[in-house]
């Protein structure tokens, strides 16, 4: 057997059943999972047995979550949006508030993703085909909701928003591809010249720039695009300086069209500092401007190099700059969560910032030794990172129910 261990290969072909299921219209089967055991302390939670940077650790803060994917944190209070397993209208969103159960504050949200806290103190939650605001303090907050982005995408592999807020209040929207790389069967190039996705309104593979007022919500179709050629921009921040930060999920089975090219090590998913009107070069491109085995007479000379390969297939699905000083040498870092089942993701990762919040060295491991371990700990799976008020780090895992808290050791 290669070096794809025996449990990444049950959740390979658990993932793909979940994929045809969800290709189908009907729901991914239920996710069985091990618990964590822990032990100790950590965060004022329970101690899970993981491995962190030195002077920190993992604490379990809750379970059963349902199919938890963004985070965001409202002062002391903490907020988890349930995806419902990619059944449409089974969203949740669970209010966290000091020692209290989680809490089920709203119903009904389809396929929930994304969540930011507003300035004034409401959330915006990306849903298939739309983002909505509500208020998570009134006493109803299903009769606060209201659409702040509409006619957005809900078709194909990726009809979930990621999003990132400005300090200008500008909002930046990931619209995911629709296909794997715009292939129509897998192993038979057919597709035309030009990629059909690519010319959609708003184009797939791309990330859209608003700008948010009190008035009507905003056309996703009306949108401006501000960079594309991104298969499925799923980890989005951005700095103080405004700079938009990406981190791409690329493709799979790369090597169905061309046998020679190894999918274990191909193609890398990528960290991008964004440049407003660049085209990135997906679905003709992969790498560092490496013409796609479909499409191998390609100019991928004209496209955008991204701005660090990282490993392949690692699936970075949440990413944060961190401004806090209590987990001990991450502040002024870039945190990112690793998502994917093979041997280089189920993990989170630290890269170091310069100045003006462009990388520098390669990324360190913050949390690993996440691979399943049963009676110990399931296999990591973590999608969202969300800074809290005491400077640590909350991580929401989809496949595993949970919601974990990076933190200081303490004495």
């Amino acid at each position: 057997m290669n070096r794809h261990t025996i449990d990444g290969w049950r959740h390979f072909l658990g993932g793909l059943v979940a994929c045809a299921a969800f290709a189908l219209g009907t729901a991914p089967p239920a996710h069985a999972h091990e618990n964590y055991q822990t032990s100790g302390v950590c965060g004022g939670y329970p101690r899970v047995n993981l491995q962190s940077a030195p002077g920190t650790c993992v604490g379990l803060v809750a379970q059963h979550l349902g199919f938890p994917r963004g985070v965001a944190t409202l002062g002391s209070d903490i907020y988890v949006v349930d995806n419902g397993d990619w059944v449409a209208g089974k969203g949740r969103l669970f209010r966290l508030r000091g020692n209290q159960r989680p809490q089920v504050i709203l119903t009904g949200l389809d396929r929930p993703n994304a969540i930011i806290a507003m300035p004034n103190k409401r959330l915006l939650i990306g849903v298939a085909g739309s983002i909505v605001s509500v208020d998570p303090n009134a006493d109803d907050p299903a009769a606060t909701s209201r659409d702040v982005v509409v006619n957005l995408p809900t078709t194909g592999r990726h009809p979930l928003p990621a999003m990132a807020l400005a300090l200008d209040g500008s909002l930046y929207i990931n619209v995911g591809s629709a296909s794997d790389n715009c292939d129509q069967d897998i192993g038979h190039p057919s597709r035309p010249t030009i990629c059909p996705e690519t010319q959609e309104t708003p184009p797939r593979g791309s990330v859209l720039r608003a700008k948010l007022g009190p008035d009507k919500p905003l056309d996703a179709t009306q949108l401006p695009v501000f960079a594309r050629g991104l298969r499925n921009s799923m980890a989005l921040v951005v700095s103080p300086g405004n700079q938009v930060i990406d981190a791409v999920n690329a493709r799979d089975a790369i090597n169905a069209i061309d046998p020679k090219l190894s999918d274990d090590d191909l193609p890398h998913d990528t960290l991008d500092y964004l440049v407003a009107g660049a085209d990135y070069g997906w679905p003709y491109c992969f790498d560092n401007n490496r013409p796609s085995p479909e499409n191998p007479q390609y100019d991928c000379s004209k496209k955008t190099a991204p701005t660090r390969l990282l490993p392949p297939h690692a699936a970075p699905l949440g990413m944060l700059i961190y401004r806090g000083r209590a987990l001990p040498g991450q502040h002024h870092h870039l945190i990112i969560g690793y998502h994917g089942y093979r041997d280089l993701g189920h993990r989170i990762v630290s890269l170091d910032l310069d100045e003006k919040f462009h990388p520098r060295g390669e990324p360190q491991d913050l949390v690993w030794g996440w691979n399943n371990a049963p009676g110990d700990h399931p296999m990591g799976a973590p999608v969202a990172v969300a800074e809290m008020q005491d400077g640590s780090v909350l991580v929401t895992e989809d496949r595993n129910g949970t919601l974990l808290k990076i933190a200081p050791v303490t004495p």
